[in-house]
């Protein structure tokens, strides 16, 4: 690859990977805000707002592993999860830290707000970790299997999948440690799952298109990806 094309698509790599740290960490941020929706009053889905960015991790890192490989796809999810994690500690501090009298957000509120429970962001990060690994080897093991074809078939059966074991993990481990009752863990993987279902599906069109603009930019074939970053 041209030196030029070669800086094009590392930074291109480089703004994928920071969209998806911050979907990621603004997921873990907004989470404790739970919304409902009734698309043609068929369904009244109940999530949490912090479900609203996890579609955009996936659908990047079904980009990057289509584009960059599984390799590069991996490093990203790891580099969210640190970032995440990171957060939390930054949040962690700033909850500690007392405020003063005149600040326009007190103790009280901030830590409603913000102060996240360690084992409900322990909890969301396993399962995101076990969901986006399960995602990524999927979407190779389809790749290899259909020799680079079919794009919709590993995007939506990679992401089905590992959506599935995201929502029931983490609802598992929030009801074990008694963050939330279990009495909501059916109607919440329903909606929840539902929910991710929907969007990955409608997603597919978008993927095809960016997908095409790097092969028609990359010269790159049906199955062929950038490995000489």
């Amino acid at each position: 690859m041209k030196a030029r094309l070669k800086n094009q698509a590392q930074l291109i790599y480089l703004v994928l990977a920071a969209l998806f740290i911050a979907s990621l960490v603004t997921s873990n941020l907004i989470f404790q805000k739970f919304f409902y929706w009734e698309p043609f009053h068929l369904f009244r889905f109940e999530v949490s707002v912090g479900i609203l960015p996890y579609p955009i991790t996936f659908l990047i890192t079904d980009i990057l592993s289509e584009i960059y490989g599984e390799k590069k796809a991996n490093q990203v999810v790891v580099a969210g999860i640190f970032a995440s994690f990171f957060s939390m500690l930054i949040i962690l501090v700033a909850d500690y830290a007392p405020a003063i009298d005149n600040s326009p957000v007190g103790n009280e509120t901030f830590t409603k707000v913000f102060g996240l429970s360690p084992l409900a962001v322990l909890a969301s990060m396993l399962a995101y970790l076990a969901a986006q690994f399960v995602d990524i080897r999927i979407f190779h093991f389809w790749k290899g299997l259909t020799k680079g074809k079919h794009l919709w078939l590993r995007n939506n059966f990679s992401t089905f999948l590992s959506q599935f074991i995201d929502t029931f993990t983490v609802l598992f481990l929030l009801c074990s440690f008694k963050v939330l009752p279990w009495d909501m863990f059916g109607s919440l993987l329903l909606s929840g799952f539902l929910f991710k279902v929907i969007v990955a599906a409608l997603d597919t069109p978008i993927l095809y298109l960016i997908v095409y603009g790097f092969r028609k930019k990359f010269s790159l074939k049906v199955g062929e990806e950038l490995t000489d970053l």
